[in-house]
């Protein structure tokens, strides 16, 4: 089993429209696939069953041992594609994970998912903390969205020197363009001379499309609503460049 993490400091970069286009492509091309929605807000669990048909399980019963990971997962419409939807409480997992000392417990739920399952795709909240710690330690590769703007490549920058800190492996480290508008000079500056600013990025760019805002509207993935478009062709570029890292 292989587990990457989608995480970003900063909100609104595609973080969690990436995690689901990808685990989708995942399930598809054949791997036994799980999405876990870390963050609070549930957009991915939202994506992937809608609003009305979320039951996730509160994280007391996940912290206090006694109820196997196995009973937090939900099967999703598509083949091979299973998610763990979030919950509120999971707004308190970092106050919870600073008071263990029993080592990365996140990656000590993630190991019975082994037993039938190829590939974890961890939808992370948008902050610096416990739970950072944990996922970048747990994820064979994380995978870091980045706005073709300077406070979105600051915070990129904040995350590599937080892992650095940590004595995290930066080489599990991979930016991405995320949302770039070419009609913006911003976006066509940092774009076009990519390789300086963000060294050692996946190639695959994401472009600001509105198929991707219609995925909140449609439920589904890129790949199923609008197959033929350029965002839908920059995901599974992403895909490649990602099972290519697997």
């Amino acid at each position: 089993m292989r587990t990457i993490a989608f995480y970003s400091l900063k909100g609104g970069v595609g973080k969690t429209s990436a995690a689901v286009n990808i685990a989708y492509l995942a399930s598809q091309s054949g791997l036994a696939t799980i999405l876990w929605d870390l963050d609070p807000q549930g957009a991915s669990s939202w994506y992937l069953a809608g609003a009305d048909q979320v039951k996730g399980r509160k994280l007391a019963a996940l912290m206090d041992g006694k109820t196997p990971i196995g009973k937090f997962i939900r099967p999703s419409p598509y083949p091979n594609l299973d998610f763990i939807p979030s919950h509120t409480s999971f707004r308190n997992l970092d106050v919870r994970l600073d008071k263990e000392e029993d080592g990365n417990l996140l990656k000590q739920w993630l190991g019975p998912l082994s037993e039938e399952t190829e590939l974890v795709v961890l939808d992370c909240p948008p902050s610096l903390s416990r739970l950072s710690e944990q996922v970048l330690a747990a994820s064979d590769h994380v995978f870091v969205p980045v706005v073709p703007t300077w406070l979105s490549l600051n915070s990129w920058h904040q995350l590599r020197d937080f892992a650095k800190d940590h004595k995290l492996k930066r080489s599990r480290l991979h930016p991405f363009y995320s949302l770039a508008d070419r009609r913006k000079a911003l976006h066509r500056e940092l774009v076009d001379d990519q390789e300086r600013h963000l060294k050692g990025s996946l190639k695959t760019i994401i472009p600001n499309a509105s198929v991707v805002e219609k995925m909140g509207e449609s439920g589904r993935p890129v790949e199923l609503t609008a197959p033929s478009s350029i965002a839908a062709d920059a995901y599974r570029r992403l895909w490649r460049e990602i099972r290519e890292l697997l």
